[in-house]
């Protein structure tokens, strides 16, 4: 591991890299395009329902939480594909492990999102 000096240059080129990686995953993955769909929805409602400053830090702990699972489930994936094309059970496992992580995380995101929004809900009928 080298030890270079701090660069503003290269700090602001990690930013770019970084978009460029956000830019990619809603380009190619279809579920980042459901996961952006379903953010939208939910910070509309959240202004729409007047939702107060706690509730906010907790749905976008939850929308991270999907956000961050889902590009790390790209990334092993990827992986996995770059090192064997060919079919093998243990990078099954894999997969299926990081796709498992994903879930977790889209159902915590929904019952956080269930317990600040339905008593909003119930409130206005």
């Amino acid at each position: 591991m080298t030890n270079e000096k701090f660069s503003l240059r290269a700090r602001t080129d990690s930013f770019g890299y970084a978009f460029k990686g956000l830019r990619n995953l809603l380009r190619y993955e279809h579920n980042a395009r459901v996961h952006l769909v379903a953010t939208v929805v939910v910070a509309i409602a959240g202004f729409l329902l007047e939702i107060q400053s706690w509730e906010w830090v907790v749905i976008c702990f939850a929308m991270g939480f999907v956000w961050v699972t889902e590009i790390l489930n790209t990334c092993i994936e990827r992986i996995m594909d770059y090192l064997s094309t060919e079919q093998d059970p243990r990078i099954g496992v894999i997969k299926d492990l990081a796709a498992g992580a994903v879930l977790v995380s889209a159902v915590t995101a929904v019952v956080a999102g269930a317990i600040v929004f339905i008593p909003k809900i119930i409130e206005l009928l």
